[in-house]
C-alpha cells in the first residue's frame, strides 16, 4: 500500500520578478504567485525560478523567505527581473524587461528529484520567451508523473509568444486556465472566430484532453469546463485595488482545492472568493 502524502506537491516554474507598481515594487511572477496561494490552502508549494546576483535579487530573496513557500531558485548572472506596471482603473499594464535572469532558469538534479515528487505543476508562456527556461520548463514536465495536474496559464504578455509554443504547451498540459482576452486571441489563432465561448472551450477540452479548461472575465463571471461537467460562477463585487496576481490566486486554490478532494463546484468558490480577495489588495502576495 502506498502512502498518503500528508500535502499535495504542488510547483510554479517561471518568471521570478519585481512588478514597480505607482504604490512601489512588488514581488510576483505568474508561477510563483501561483505556488503562494496553493500554499495558503495548504499544499506544500515550490517556487522554481532564477534571479540576478544583484541587490533586486538579494531582496526578492528575503521576500520569498517571507511567505514562507519552498523553493529551488537559482543566482544567474543575468538581472533580477523586473516589470514596470501601469495600472487604469485597477487593470495593470506591463512592460516587461528582457534578457533577465529568470530567463536562465537551469535544470538542476534538485529540480528534477522535486518534479518527480509533484502533484501539480504550473507554466506559462512567458518564462518560455527564452530557449533556456524553455527547455527547463519541458524538462520538468517530462520528469513528473503522468497523473500530475499540469496547468498551463496562458498568460500572454506583450509579443512573448507564438502559436508554436502555444501548441507544445496545451500538449504538455492537462489543465488549461485563460482570460476572456486571451479567449479572443486563440480563437483567431485556432480559426475559431465564429463559434461561441463554450464550444471554443469544450473544443479545447476534447481535443487536448484536458481534466479542466478554466476561463476567467474577470468582474463579470468565471467557468470552468470539463468533459463531463461544467461550473459557472459570477465574480462577486469588490473595491478593487489592483488585479495583479487575482488570476494566479484563482488557479492555486482552485488546483489545491482539487487535490484536497473538494466538488469541482466548491473547488471552483473557493477560487472566486480568494481571487476577489486580492483585488482588494495592493500586489500579488498578501500577508493575512
Amino acid at each position: 500500500m502506498s502512502k498518503l502524502k500528508k500535502k499535495p506537491i504542488i510547483i510554479g516554474i517561471g518568471e521570478l520578478l519585481w512588478d514597480l507598481l505607482p504604490t512601489g515594487k512588488k514581488a510576483g511572477g505568474a508561477p510563483i504567485n501561483f505556488a503562494y496561494h496553493a500554499s495558503h490552502m495548504g499544499a506544500e508549494s515550490y517556487a522554481i525560478s532564477a534571479v540576478g546576483k544583484d541587490l533586486l535579487g538579494d531582496v526578492i530573496m528575503e521576500e520569498i523567505d517571507k511567505i514562507k513557500i519552498g523553493h529551488v531558485i537559482e543566482r544567474v548572472n543575468f538581472p533580477t527581473g523586473t516589470v514596470l506596471v501601469e495600472l487604469k482603473e485597477g487593470i495593470p499594464n506591463y512592460t516587461i524587461i528582457e534578457n533577465v535572469a529568470w530567463d536562465h532558469i537551469p535544470m538542476t538534479m534538485q529540480i528534477e528529484e522535486l518534479a518527480k515528487k509533484a502533484d501539480a505543476i504550473c507554466f506559462g508562456t512567458l518564462a518560455q520567451r527564452s530557449e533556456r527556461s524553455r527547455k527547463t520548463i519541458q524538462s520538468v514536465l517530462s520528469f513528473a508523473p503522468e497523473e500530475v495536474y499540469r496547468i498551463f496559464d496562458i498568460n500572454i504578455r506583450q509579443n512573448f509568444y507564438s502559436k508554436a509554443i502555444i501548441l507544445e504547451s496545451l500538449r504538455m498540459c492537462n489543465v488549461f486556465k485563460i482570460n476572456e482576452e486571451e479567449l479572443i486571441l486563440l480563437k483567431e489563432l485556432f480559426n475559431k472566430q465564429q463559434s461561441n465561448e463554450n464550444d471554443v472551450c469544450n473544443w479545447f477540452v476534447k481535443e487536448f484532453h484536458l481534466k479542466f479548461m478554466i476561463l476567467t472575465a474577470g468582474s463579470d463571471y468565471s467557468k470552468i469546463f470539463a468533459s463531463e461537467t461544467f461550473s459557472h460562477i459570477k465574480t462577486p463585487k469588490v473595491k478593487v485595488v489592483d488585479t495583479v496576481g487575482a488570476g494566479d490566486a484563482f488557479t492555486g486554490v482552485f488546483i489545491s482545492s482539487i487535490l484536497n478532494g473538494k466538488p469541482l463546484f466548491e473547488a471552483h468558490q473557493e477560487a472566486v472568493e480568494r481571487a476577489a480577495f486580492i483585488c482588494t489588495k495592493s500586489g500579488a502576495w498578501v500577508t493575512e
